[in-house]
C-alpha cells in the first residue's frame, strides 16, 4: 500500500527528531512531543517543502531563513517551557518555532511573535492556521527589539535574530522568574546568551555559538 504525502513527511519528521535525540539536542518529553507534532513542511515555501525535514536552515524570502531543527531544539529546550506561559518571540519568520513554542505551552498559554517585514508577517499567520496554532500564536507587525510593552510581563522571551547586546526593552518586559535567550554578537556569528531573572537577581551565562540572520531595529543593527 502506498503512503500518502501526510504519511511520508510524519515518517520523515519522527526520523529527524530521532536523530535530534540521539545527538542530545532533544532531552525532554514535552520537546520532543511537540517537535514530533508540528508540521514542518507547513512552514516552508512549497518548492522546499520535500526538504523541511533536513536538519539545515532553509530560505523562506526576503533575505530570511526557517532556523535548522537542532536550533529550534537547542532553544526550546533551555527556555525551559511550562504549560499556561505567555512567551515573546522576535523574528516570527515562517512562524514554525512560534508553532513548536505554542505546542508545549498550550492549551492556557500564549504566544506573542514579533517580525518587521510585512510579507512574512502574512506568510506566518497563513502557514500557523493551516497548521491548525493560530488561535495559540499572535503574530504582530513591528520592531521587535523594541518587544511588546503592552503585553507584557512575559515568562519566556526569545530572539531568532542576532543582536549586538540584548536589548534593554526585553530585559524590562520580563517577569520575574524569566528567561530570555538572545544571539548576541557580530551580524555573522553570535554567542547564545541565556539570561535568568529571579528575586531581582539577573544571571547570565553563553550557551555556544549560533548563526542568525541580524536583528533589526532600535535596539538592534
Amino acid at each position: 500500500m502506498q503512503m500518502s504525502a501526510t504519511d511520508k513527511f510524519e515518517e520523515r519528521r519522527n526520523r529527524l527528531v530521532d536523530h535530534l535525540v540521539a545527538r542530545g539536542y532533544v532531552r525532554s518529553p514535552s520537546v520532543e512531543k511537540a517537535m514530533r507534532k508540528v508540521p514542518r513542511e507547513k512552514f516552508v515555501p512549497d518548492h522546499l517543502a520535500q526538504e523541511a525535514y533536513a536538519d539545515s536552515p532553509l530560505p523562506i524570502g526576503m533575505g530570511q531563513t526557517i532556523s535548522a531543527p537542532h536550533m529550534v531544539s537547542i532553544m526550546l529546550e533551555e527556555l525551559d517551557l511550562k504549560t499556561g506561559m505567555k512567551v515573546l518571540e522576535i523574528g516570527a519568520g515562517s512562524g514554525y518555532h512560534a508553532a513548536v513554542t505554542a505546542e508545549i505551552v498550550r492549551p492556557d498559554g500564549t504566544v506573542f511573535t514579533i517580525e518587521r517585514i510585512p510579507d512574512l508577517v502574512e506568510f506566518a499567520r497563513k502557514n500557523l492556521e493551516r497548521a491548525g496554532y493560530s488561535d495559540s500564536v499572535s503574530v504582530f507587525l513591528g520592531d521587535g527589539s523594541k518587544g511588546s510593552q503592552e503585553n507584557a510581563p512575559f515568562d519566556r522571551i526569545f530572539v531568532a535574530c542576532g543582536a549586538p547586546d540584548v536589548p534593554r526593552p526585553l530585559m524590562e518586559q520580563l517577569g520575574d522568574e524569566g528567561v530570555i535567550l538572545v544571539p548576541v554578537g557580530g551580524r555573522t556569528f553570535q554567542d547564545l546568551i541565556k539570561i535568568t531573572k529571579k528575586g531581582g537577581r539577573v544571571t547570565r551565562e553563553s550557551r555556544g555559538g549560533c548563526i542568525f540572520v541580524p536583528l533589526i531595529g532600535e535596539h538592534g543593527y
